[in-house]
């Protein structure tokens, strides 16, 4: 064979997602993509966002069409070298198509091969990526859970070791929240990492999980590779305390969408199952009091009790913080007059979520920092 040939196919983004639909090629056929460009953008019941290029090379074919909807893991397009023969890439998408086996429609988040480890304050679910290379820990905010990371987990799993945690009172972990207080969340993430016999791991925190991530890192920088801060907290006492009273308290679709819509930039992307998810999230026995717990403890009267800010020159560890410039629940403002070593970078077009709405900058950030 003259060149390698490589699959380009339909992610697994979050537990239950089982197909999505070709919405726009971002890079026609016989245009050039880079590891980690965005290829294809794709459209699920939940959300909207492109697909990345896992390896550099020619596009060669697309196989999918706009408006086409496919399951997990179907072909999507080839890239290959220059020199790929076209009966090469004919065999090539043959061979794959003859062994591909779609999802079963049938199956639900019970079968998505999530785990949970039995801690001092309660269980834990986790979900676990990637067979070599340094460890990430992926640590969410305030209101989500693991899938707050589904564009983010699979692509850096291609050369570490990823998890990604339901912080207690959040996700499918224990709703007991101890105080609410950072300290009690960080203890959560040692107590995390010695029953999983993590030694040292790369930090990355969005909102919430940035505070936590930060806390911890200063408590036990032995533990700690680098830390990469996304959207957040712990950098400054401002805070949209609209949005974390409306999150608490919403209990009806109309309530809740105003504020899950100031998450993004373009707020076409909260959809109606994304709402529909958070609600029977915070319908679950339990949470609304953890909920109301955490913000009580950290954002008490619509400000940040914990800014950590001036701590960060204390850390002898790669650091980097990543803002979107349109987040209206944090101000990017906060990502400014950092410490000199720590690297800043505000992304275009992209709000509190930017790890969502920007996930191929995000992700590439992410990996050069934990090399």
């Amino acid at each position: 064979m003259s060149g390698a040939l490589h699959a380009v196919t339909m992610p697994k983004w979050g537990l239950s997602m089982q197909e999505a639909k070709i919405v726009e090629w971002k890079v026609p056929v016989g245009g050039e993509a880079l590891s980690g460009d965005e290829v294809v953008d794709i459209e699920t019941e939940k959300i909207a966002a492109a697909v990345e290029a896992r390896h550099s090379g020619v596009l060669r074919r697309h196989i999918a069409q706009e408006d086409d909807v496919l399951p997990v893991g179907a072909l999507l397009a080839v890239i290959a070298g220059a020199d790929a023969t076209d009966s090469e890439i004919d065999a090539f998408v043959a061979d794959f198509q003859a062994s591909f086996v779609p999802p079963d429609p049938t199956a639900s988040e019970v079968g998505v091969p999530t785990d949970t480890v039995d801690l001092s304050g309660g269980v834990i679910r986790y979900l676990r990526r990637g067979d070599s290379g340094d460890v990430v820990i992926l640590v969410h905010g305030f209101g989500g859970d693991l899938n707050n990371w589904l564009f983010t987990h699979e692509p850096l799993a291609a050369e570490h070791v990823v998890y990604a945690l339901d912080l207690p009172g959040h996700g499918g972990s224990t709703r007991d929240v101890g105080d609410g207080s950072l300290e009690d969340f960080a203890d959560t993430l040692s107590d995390f990492m010695a029953a999983l016999g993590i030694a040292n791991a790369h930090l990355v925190g969005h909102s919430m999980g940035g505070a936590i991530a930060l806390t911890f890192a200063l408590a036990h920088p032995d533990l700690t590779a680098s830390l990469t801060l996304i959207g957040s907290a712990g950098l400054g006492a401002e805070i949209d305390g609209t949005y974390i009273d409306g999150f608490v308290h919403a209990r009806r679709r109309r309530d809740l969408k105003p504020h899950l819509e100031k998450l993004f930039s373009d707020p076409s992307l909260i959809t109606r199952q994304l709402v529909e998810d958070v609600l029977r999230y915070k319908r679950l026995d339990g949470v609304q009091d953890a909920l109301a717990t955490v913000a009580g403890q950290l954002f008490p009267g619509g400000r940040q009790a914990a800014v950590l800010r001036d701590q960060l020159d204390q850390l002898m560890l790669p650091v980097q913080v990543i803002c979107g410039v349109e987040d209206r629940i944090i101000p990017p403002s906060h990502a400014l007059g950092l410490p000199a070593d720590v690297a800043t970078h505000t992304v275009t077009g992209a709000g509190h979520m930017v790890q969502m709405e920007a996930s191929a900058e995000v992700n590439r950030l992410i990996r050069d920092l934990a090399g």
